[in-house]
Parts: structure tokens; C-alpha cells; sequence
């Protein structure tokens, strides 16, 4: 897909970005991305999230929606490995530059345990950066690493043999600001005495890559080794910053050379066809991410007549004081004779279980994997720990109300139109309720502050965790609020939750089971905690992975109840 503007000038000197042009450093870079994450809080970030209506694409909104309530990496980022941290905090900080100094800062404390794994972005980086050497082109690179990493950088990738290829190399701490300000390009040309003009080329992998080089006033190079798909790249860019040319690999850029020498014979010292290597393949495309299966577009359900919620990750975030109160209760357990009643390994149904429950008897506290993921819920928690121990899960229960009491009351809505979501679906007549394993002191409490507003003219019905003897994943709540709206138990009832025991109470009812996956699990891990073995036989009918999906699925729902 190789694409450059007819106007753009032989080089002068070709200025790289690092991480993703030149190199390979993602394994370190999402090892610290990971660690430094779970401070946001901490570090006061999480107020300073860029709001959703104000991020530059859908995409970024999503990125910031996901960080703001896990704390983490979306998923797909993880597995495409395309983005570097400096994108991602131009898309969760936008122009809050303190924000963003605070998040390089904390994600250089953490690189400095993971740096050092580097390797080529592409086979014969090396062999081509040296025929332009031979051909009399300056290289440089300019990036936002700071220099005690890249130092060490230079020396490790390829054992030692790009130490002395480059005429220049500027850092983020060589200068007072991180890209998208130019300084870093600038800086370059001046320690190279070269002009600042279109014949110095900033060859980069990123869109912040490309916004830098038009700040310059340099000719941007979009290096495409993430194979980014055409169309979405156009989408980045106006008239005005699109890059002066889209190259896919360092082949690419020799043949590019190799035409601008044609066109002025002489502008370089060797000529491109004498300088280049053999040629060498082009980075190889990510893995996709593989989508559950589960999907809207192709599932068909029975339009709802009925549509009952969960609240917890659902509808709102209660996050930070659910695990503040599991944090706090869990030390208690040995105490009240509950570190005896968790299952044996053999009982949990995945490996993963098991070894929760192992490290929980042990420690008397979650795994920090699991604390920092963030994805699952007390009541998941509980059924992985005491499986099918009625008595054992409802002094759990009680025990964490206790400890709940001290932290909860801040509650947001999980994303930013799901109050439009729930007003659309009473505009259709569909009645609307919330089963939640809650408390009633508590969820009546988080229902009225919710937003500012509170919620709680747009349910026709609640049921919450003390209003029945057993709470989810035994159907009882969903039928009581059933019977409450003197409707009966049929699929055209839907319960949305995030959870397993959200799930298995809708099937046991004989509802619909919509899987809201505002966790963003993949297929494999789906596959996992649904089995659909004898003894776990429940599956959801749909998988949505947000509220636009399922307004989606709603609309395209034409059938309604018999």
C-alpha cells in the first residue's frame, strides 16, 4: 500500500522514531503499560481522563471508557500490540500536558524493570539503515524514550551492531516536552546543523509520529509495520497533516529513494539499486483478536417484552469500593471458619478458579492479578470460593456488607449513555428492571446518586440481594421481580449481566441471558467460564460487548413475544 506525494523531496537526513519503526519493544513496554495502570488512582489520574465526548475518535473513547473502569489495557490492544504508550496517553490525556508528564514519569519507573528486550520491528532494519549510510543520507532518531533506556537500547539490539549508525539521537529528557511537540525533531536538526525544512524526513509508526513531523514543519513518513488497514489511516488524517508519504516496510522506503534518485539523478552519494541489500520480507501482521462467537449480527432472539438488569458493571461502576470491602473482609475468613469451607481444587471448574481459591486460603487476599484485572464480581468471587455452600456464601455476603458500609456511595454510570439506553427502551414499551445481589440500603443509596440525578424514575421494578433467602445465581430474584410486573418466566425476558452467576440465574429462570462484556474477554476465555459441560451446562444466548451493541440488538430484535 505504498503511497507518497509527488512533491515530496530526496532526504536529507531520515529521523526515526524508536519503539515501532525501528524496533521491537513491546513486550517491555506492555509488561510496564500493565504495572503502571493500577495507579492511576493513585497517581490522581483517573479524574483527569479525557471525558468520552471529547476524544478524537470512537476508538480512543472506548480506550478511555475501558481504562477509566478496569484500570488496564483494552484487550485488543494487548493482542494486536500496534500502539505505543506515548498514543495511548495522547488518547486518554488529550491536551493535559501535567497529565501526561505524570503518566510518563510513573511508566518509566516501571520500564526501567522490563527494558532491554529489543529486537528488530523488521527482518534487514539493519542492512537498510546501513545503505542509506552508504548513500549519504544523515540518520537520527527522535523518540520519547528517555536516554538511559535507549542508550542501553542501542548497545543490546542486534548484539551491539546499531551503535554506531545514527549521526544523532535526541530523548524525551533532552528536551522539556514529549511529542506531539516537536521539540524532539528540532533539537535534531540542530545538532545536525541542518535546515528545518521539508528534506528532513521524520519516518514514524504513529498517528502522534505524523502530528509531530507537521509541528516541525518536517515531511512526515508513515511506516505501516503495524499493517493498519488503509482506510483507517485516511481516517486519522485531514488534507492538512496527512503524512507526505505511507510506506509498509523498509523495502518500501528503498524503493521510494530509488524513484526520487531517478527523478534527480546525483541527489545521493551511492545510488539506491548500488547501496540496497537483498531484499527482506516486511514486518509480519499481528494475530487478530479472535470475537466471541455469541455475536448480535448474526444471534435471533425474541424482541423483549421484559428487559431486567444487573447494576454492578453493568449498568454502573461500583468498582473501587467493592474491592476496597473484599480487600478488608477476606482476613476474616479463618476466623469465622469460611477458609475451611472453600472448595478443594478438584470441585472448581477452571484451573484458574483453583488456583484462586488456593491463593486466597493462603493469603487471605485476592490475587493481585485478579485485583488488578478488575473484571469479576464479589458474587463471582463467592461462588469460586464456596461453590455451592449456601450457608458459607450468605455469611460471606453478610461480611462484606459490613466492610461495604465503610466504602460505598461513589457510583457512575458504566458508560455514558446508558441512561439514554433506558429511557429508549421504555419509549418502546418494554418494562425495565434491576436485579442486583446488592443490598437494598445500599442499592437505594447508589440509585438515587447515580449521575448527580439518580435513576430511579426508569425501573419499573428492583429486586435486590436481602430480598429473597438466595441470592444470584439461584433464579429467585429474577422471578420475584417477574411476578412483581405480573409477567410470566418466558424468553422474552431478558437479564443483562457481566457475570457467570448473572447467566446461570437467567437460564435457570428460562430467560434470555444477554452476557454484557464491558470486561472484554475474548473467545478462548469465554469458551472457558461457559463450558456448557453436565455440570456447567449454562451459556448466555448473546454476548454484547457494550450498550451500543445491545441498543443494536434490541432494534434489530423484530419478533416480539407470542
Amino acid at each position: 500500500m505504498a503511497r507518497f506525494s509527488d512533491c515530496l523531496p530526496p532526504p536529507s537526513v531520515l529521523i526515526f522514531d524508536w519503539h515501532g519503526t525501528l524496533v521491537d519493544t513491546h513486550d517491555a513496554m506492555f509488561s510496564a503499560m500493565e504495572e503502571m495502570l493500577p495507579q492511576l488512582e493513585d497517581l490522581g489520574l483517573v479524574e483527569r481522563l479525557l471525558p468520552e465526548d471529547r476524544c478524537r475518535t470512537q476508538d480512543d473513547a472506548r480506550l478511555v471508557r475501558y481504562i477509566r473502569i478496569f484500570r488496564r489495557l483494552h484487550p485488543r490492544i494487548l493482542a494486536e500490540r500496534r500502539v505505543s504508550r506515548t498514543d495511548i496517553f495522547n488518547a486518554i490525556f488529550g491536551d493535559d500536558r501535567d497529565a501526561k508528564l505524570i503518566a510518563h514519569k510513573a511508566y518509566n519507573e516501571c520500564y526501567r524493570k522490563y527494558f532491554g528486550q529489543v529486537k528488530p520491528f523488521q527482518p534487514g532494519a539493519y542492512e537498510y539503515l546501513s545503505a542509506m549510510k552508504r548513500m549519504g543520507i544523515k540518520l537520527a532518531v527522535s523518540t520519547n524514550r528517555n536516554r538511559e533506556f535507549l542508550d542501553k537500547e542501542l548497545l543490546t539490539v542486534d548484539e551491539g551492531r546499531w551503535a554506531n549508525l545514527f549521526d544523532a539521537t535526541v530523548c524525551a529528557d533532552d528536551v522539556t516536552e514529549y511529542k506531539p511537540d516537536p521539540q524532539v525533531i528540532l533539537k535534531t536538526l540542530e545538532k545536525l546543523d541542518l535546515p528545518l525544512d521539508d528534506r528532513a524526513w521524520y519516518v514514524g509508526d504513529s498517528y502522534v509520529d505524523m502530528l509531530t513531523a507537521n509541528k516541525a514543519g518536517v515531511s512526515g513518513v508513515f511506516y505501516n509495520g503495524a499493517n493498519w488497514e488503509p482506510g483507517r489511516i485516511d481516517s486519522w488524517f485531514s488534507h492538512r497533516d496527512a503524512p507526505a508519504a505511507i510506506l509498509d516496510s523498509f523495502e518500501d522506503l528503498m524503493d521510494l529513494l530509488a524513484l526520487l534518485e531517478r527523478r534527480q539523478p546525483e541527489c545521493f552519494d551511492m545510488t539506491p539499486a548500488e547501496a540496497r541489500p537483498r531484499p527482506f520480507p516486511p514486518p509480519e501482521r499481528p494475530e487478530p483478536r479472535i470475537e466471541a462467537d455469541w455475536h448480535p449480527a448474526v444471534v435471533k432472539l425474541i424482541r423483549p417484552a421484559v428487559v431486567l438488569f444487573d447494576w454492578h458493571a453493568t449498568l454502573v461502576d461500583t468498582l473501587d469500593a467493592m474491592y476496597h470491602a473484599v480487600d478488608d473482609m477476606l482476613p476474616e475468613f479463618s476466623e469465622l471458619g469460611l477458609t475451611d469451607r472453600m472448595l478443594a481444587p478438584e470441585d472448581s471448574k477452571t484451573p484458574e478458579d483453583a488456583r484462586l481459591v488456593a491463593y486466597v486460603r493462603e493469603f487471605a487476599r485476592l490475587h493481585p492479578k485478579v485485583r488488578a484485572d478488575r473484571k469479576i464480581s464479589r458474587t463471582d468471587i463467592f461462588e469460586v470460593l464456596f461453590g455451592d455452600d449456601q450457608e458459607a456464601k450468605q455469611m460471606a455476603h453478610k461480611v462484606f456488607n459490613r466492610h461495604y458500609r465503610e466504602h460505598y456511595g461513589t457510583v457512575k454510570a458504566f458508560e455514558p449513555r446508558v441512561r439514554d439506553v433506558l429511557e429508549g427502551l421504555r419509549k418502546l414499551d418494554i418494562q425495565v428492571g434491576v436485579i442486583t445481589n446488592r443490598d437494598r440500603e445500599f442499592f437505594e443509596n447508589e440509585l438515587a446518586a447515580v449521575e448527580g440525578t439518580g435513576w430511579t424514575e426508569l425501573f419499573d421494578v428492583d429486586v435486590c440481594g436481602d430480598d429473597t433467602p438466595l441470592r444470584k445465581p439461584h433464579p429467585d430474584q429474577l422471578l420475584l421481580a417477574i411476578q412483581k410486573l405480573d409477567y410470566p418466566p418466558d424468553p422474552s425476558v431478558w437479564y443483562v449481566g457481566d457475570s457467570t452467576t448473572d447467566v446461570i440465574s437467567a437460564k435457570r429462570a428460562g430467560l434470555t441471558s444477554v452476557f454484557f462484556n464491558g470486561a472484554q474477554w475474548d473467545l478462548p476465555w469465554l469458551n472457558k467460564i461457559f463450558p456448557g459441560t453436565h455440570k456447567h451446562p449454562h451459556k448466555p444466548d448473546v454476548v454484547v460487548n457494550d450498550f451500543s451493541e445491545f441498543w443494536a440488538l434490541v432494534l434489530a430484535c423484530e419478533e416480539g413475544p407470542p
